[in-house]
């Protein structure tokens, strides 16, 4: 790997059946596409050398993005247009990129300042549609907001309203926007499973699509701002 290497920031799209691809084929994919495309990407040193890159709060299965990151660390640079039309050629359906940027020398990794994001939610189940989404502009007036919440430790029932940035109704849509990251991590499926209390509705994730709209970090401003700010195109 040579010492001086390039770190960018790639934006991209997962969409359609690509949806119920798992984080670590979907990595492997990028890997494959990056060598297929013949871009200058860095390894690691040692017995098993691997690309150099890291994603940025992986999303779950069954949920669909316009706004997913990644970074990788490249040994030379092609422009933004030209890196982008490269590896879409590789894409499939379902899979595209949207952008890349270059980021500053000491920038720090996407997973580690991942600080919100922002989700529409649709419904598949009609019958349930207008009892849940009456309840959307009530709910954060609620002193509390009680879920039960799975965690890796333990099972507990938490208040998540500190997690909730915005809730209200997008035409026959719900908008939220979430604490994501390693500070406070709060699911969508959690804010839906408390309309559905609210609703005195039986609540099944296969009632809803999950559609993520963007990813966020807070800039020296303290405001939460995209991940594509963090950096600049490639010309």
């Amino acid at each position: 790997m040579s010492e001086e290497t390039y770190k960018i920031r790639i934006k991209y799209v997962k969409s359609g059946v690509l949806k119920y691809i798992g984080h670590l084929d979907l990595m492997r994919f990028f890997q494959k596409a990056f060598k297929r495309a013949g871009v200058d990407v860095a390894y690691s040193q040692g017995f098993s050398p691997h690309q150099l890159m890291s994603f940025a709060a992986p999303l779950a299965l069954g949920v669909t993005s316009e706004g997913e990151y990644f970074d990788a660390e490249f040994n030379s640079l092609e422009s933004s247009e030209e890196l982008v039309r490269r590896l879409n050629e590789q894409m499939v359906d379902g899979v595209y990129v949207k952008d890349v940027i270059l980021l500053p020398e000491k920038a720090k990794k996407a997973m580690s300042i991942v600080a919100a994001s922002d989700y529409l939610i649709s419904f598949n189940n009609e019958d349930i549609k207008d009892a849940v989404l009456e309840k959307v502009p009530y709910l954060l007036k609620k002193e509390t907001i009680e879920v039960f919440r799975k965690t890796k430790k333990n099972e507990k029932v938490e208040d998540i309203k500190k997690g909730i940035y915005k809730l209200e109704l997008n035409g026959d849509k719900i908008y939220m926007f979430l604490a994501t990251g390693s500070e406070y991590n709060l699911k969508p499926e959690s804010v839906i499973e408390a309309l559905c209390k609210e609703a005195d509705v039986t609540y099944n994730r296969f009632d809803y699509q999950i559609h993520r709209v963007e990813t966020y970090y807070k800039n020296a401003n303290d405001k939460l701002v995209s991940l594509l700010e963090t950096g600049t195109k490639i010309q």
